[in-house]
């Protein structure tokens, strides 16, 4: 069985099939898909996501793409569903949030703000984060180190010295769809040589699709298995340790997902 650590299920491109999207990534063995949300107007959608199937949970939080249409006055509603969720156990990491300097131009400084007050949340109230770190990892190190808090460093893409030091930090790193590409070598060479007790899979479907479906298909949970497989294949290990290793990992990084969607035997 495996967890997908981050899966927008409420994007748009699912509309049309989102029942047979999420029935499918059950029959394909994935136990628990991660959905993150990224603005205050979709806070209600994740939650009746994570509501209406038993194998979703939940994150909450502001996506630095999604800055420049936030107000302050989010994270006062963001501070109270994260207060509310908390108290009844049903959410399981602020996120996603960080910071994105892929697009030139786009307000850094407001970035950093959103960034920084959710990461004040995520310590408030002992959450881990999901972090967004897209040409920006050493800023987005220098801020959790100066929060403390720990958490996945999603579709991670930096060095070696920087994967190292998230790792230090108590953080995991998560692999999805990209890895499955061989001229991505970078990511490939460090699938292959971290620790794999760092490594988390994810999807970020409908993101970031695999090899196999092409730049411009649409990802989805159930590739997970198959994005295993890929990287069971770059260490050179059996895909039962690889499903067993990632699934322990995500549990110990979310920690309520041993009582959201987790079945006991995987805690052994």
């Amino acid at each position: 069985m495996l967890i997908d650590t981050h899966c927008h299920l409420d994007a748009p491109e699912f509309d049309q099939d989102r029942e047979a999207v999420a029935q499918a990534a059950l029959a394909a063995g994935v136990q628990c898909i991660v959905i993150p949300a990224v603005e205050r107007n979709n806070f209600a959608t994740v939650k009746q996501l994570r509501d209406q199937y038993q194998h979703c949970v939940m994150a909450l939080g502001i996506h630095p793409l999604f800055v420049d249409r936030a107000q302050p006055q989010d994270l006062q509603v963001l501070e109270q569903q994260i207060a509310e969720e908390v108290e009844a156990g049903g959410i399981v990491a602020v996120g996603e949030i960080g910071l994105d300097f892929f697009i030139e131009d786009y307000d850094r400084e407001q970035q950093e703000f959103y960034f920084i007050e959710q990461l004040k949340l995520a310590r408030r109230y002992d959450l881990p984060v999901l972090l967004h770190v897209r040409r920006s990892v050493d800023a987005v190190l220098k801020q959790v180190r100066r929060f403390k808090v720990r958490g996945i460093a999603h579709a991670f893409n930096g060095s070696q010295q920087q994967a190292e030091a998230f790792i230090k930090l108590g953080f995991k790193l998560g692999f999805g769809g990209a890895m499955t590409y061989e001229r991505a070598l970078k990511i490939r060479k460090l699938a292959e040589v971290l620790p794999l007790e760092a490594i988390v899979l994810e999807t970020d479907a409908p993101d970031i699709p695999p090899e196999w479906l092409g730049h411009h298909g649409r990802n989805s949970p159930d590739q997970l298995w198959k994005i295993a497989e890929v990287l069971a294949e770059i260490r050179k290990e059996n895909i039962a340790q690889i499903a067993a290793i990632t699934t322990k990992n995500a549990i110990d990084i979310l920690p309520k997902l041993a009582d959201l969607c987790t079945p006991p035997h995987v805690l052994l």
